[in-house]
């Protein structure tokens, strides 16, 4: 059986194999010359780490006649700079005021709800007593997956009826969370499309009903994304965000796809750090995001 770093990089193989051994095979002859930084820009690009991150990268690596091994060596530091956040940003589920509230948002499809039980177990695992809210009114599937997963967790759940106000449901589960002594509060909304105006308008009154516990509240408000939509996933992320500001992001998938080049992409055009990738469908497959062993992972 795999170990969690093994299986890490097992999830990053298709990446691994589409970027960096294709890098590695492009640079293992004469280095970085002019011919081979045209074949890496078109590997980056097929990578998805999107036109600018490829700018940004090339632009560094410009004018350097490496031979191969230092050439690896710089390509591998430019793609660790660019999807290193300017600042920590972790998200440790604790705060100076509990329960921590981390609101979760994002289409249908992108793993949603089975994302956020696999957030309860991480942050359960740490030693926090979790509550989940089950804020997706609209589909009763949700409700029942996400008290699977709380089951599982070891977490508790707040729900109302089908059809219920989403806003309500949260504010109560963070009463609850008050009363019970919970630790983290992670709030569960519907999928929506980023381009249907009304249901972004109800995302707006869930985050203002939450702040009538705390003008700081929600701590978070996390986006996850399906890394196998590309750079449409990108597009979401500017939606969500013009929406309701967007403290992170969490990318799911990626075992799923070659292009975990977009990873580069989302921190160079978003400006809205990566918090955790899920690179299986294992519950120690959602991982914070660490640029230093992702990249490792596709490098070493």
């Amino acid at each position: 059986m795999l170990g969690i770093v093994e299986r890490f990089k097992s999830g990053l193989s298709k990446t691994r194999s589409h970027l960096a051994d294709r890098i590695r095979s492009a640079v293992s002859g004469s280095g970085l010359t002019d011919g081979v930084l045209d074949e890496l820009e078109e590997i980056l690009i097929e990578a998805d780490v999107g036109v600018q991150a490829t700018e940004t990268l090339l632009e560094h690596l410009d004018g350097v006649r490496a031979g191969p091994d230092k050439a690896i060596a710089i390509v591998r530091d430019e793609l660790l700079r660019l999807v290193t956040p300017p600042s920590e940003t972790s998200t440790d589920g604790g705060s100076s005021d509990p329960p921590t509230v981390i609101m979760i948002v994002g289409t249908n499809g992108t793993g949603k709800t089975t994302t956020i039980g696999k957030l309860a177990h991480h942050f359960h695992a740490d030693g926090k007593r979790v509550l989940i809210a089950a804020a997706d009114t609209f589909r009763a599937a949700a409700t029942d997956q996400l008290a699977m997963w709380a089951e599982h967790a070891g977490a508790d759940m707040v729900s109302h009826q089908p059809g219920a106000d989403p806003a309500a449901v949260a504010f109560d589960a963070i009463s609850a969370a008050k009363v019970r002594g919970a630790d983290l509060v992670i709030v569960d909304t519907a999928g929506r499309l980023h381009t249907k105006s009304n249901l972004m308008e109800e995302l707006k009154k869930i985050a203002r009903v939450i702040k009538k516990h705390g003008d700081h509240l929600p701590h978070e408000t996390l986006l996850v994304l399906d890394a196998t939509t590309g750079q449409n996933a990108i597009v979401q992320a500017q939606q969500f965000h013009r929406t309701i500001p967007l403290t992170g992001l969490i990318l799911t998938k990626l075992d799923g796809t070659a292009k975990g080049g977009i990873v580069a992409a989302v921190c160079q055009e978003l400006s809205i750090p990566v918090k955790f990738i899920g690179v299986g469908e294992g519950v120690e497959d959602l991982r914070e995001f660490d640029p230093v062993e992702f990249v490792d992972a596709l490098f070493g």
